[in-house]
């Protein structure tokens, strides 16, 4: 995995000095060893992993070369060419999809507030996929601060009740969620069997 993680820090150094000291951009690159931290007790045969806003597509040929059945959703399509080529070049069978990870008809109204941060319209990568989200075992996100709220109703909405949802914070590391509530430690992770509600802000 080291290779693939240092690839992938390359490719952010470059799009960061191209792309986004020009002009904003929400990709930022996670820390790698920290997301395979959580992934690993995870793994087991024919599980379904999606990556919100896969980016240029590390995590989700991670997640395959882990033994995930991996997809990736990703609004720019340039990205999505990066990632395509990054998984042929590591012999992942990651797949792909460019558009928007928000189903087709969502629509987030807290507080009356339609407004998705950093998160971008466009077609539903679900279409490309021919996956709809209630499919998937483990869903990854990397979410700035404030959408955290977004993407849980966003998975209690149109995600399975016994999916898992990873999210990745800047202080945090990755917190596990199923059904709209946290999931502590490994156990619990597989089973759901202990779990605190959280509530959006």
């Amino acid at each position: 995995m080291a290779a693939l993680f240092d690839e992938g820090y390359d490719l952010w150094d470059r799009f960061d000095i191209k792309v986004r000291q020009k002009s904003f951009h929400p990709f930022v690159a996670a820390d790698y060893d920290v997301v395979l931290e959580a992934l690993l007790p995870l793994r087991a045969p024919g599980l379904k992993f999606l990556e919100w806003g896969s980016a240029t597509g590390i995590i989700t040929i991670m997640a395959d070369l882990l033994g995930f059945e991996a997809y990736g959703i990703e609004l720019d399509s340039s990205l999505v060419g990066h990632a395509r080529d990054l998984a042929r070049r590591n012999g992942s069978e990651a797949r792909f999809a460019a558009g928007s990870f928000l189903p087709s008809g969502y629509r987030w109204r807290r507080n009356r507030d339609g407004r998705l941060g950093t998160i971008g319209n466009g077609p539903s990568g679900y279409l490309d996929l021919g996956i709809p989200l209630d499919d998937f075992d483990i869903v990854f996100g990397y979410p700035w601060s404030g959408e955290e709220p977004m993407m849980l109703d966003l998975m209690n909405r149109h995600g399975r009740a016994d999916a898992l949802l990873l999210l990745n914070t800047t202080t945090g590391g990755v917190v596990s969620y199923r059904a709209g509530k946290v999931i502590t430690g490994s156990t619990e992770l597989l089973l759901g069997s202990r779990s605190t509600t959280v509530l959006p802000a």
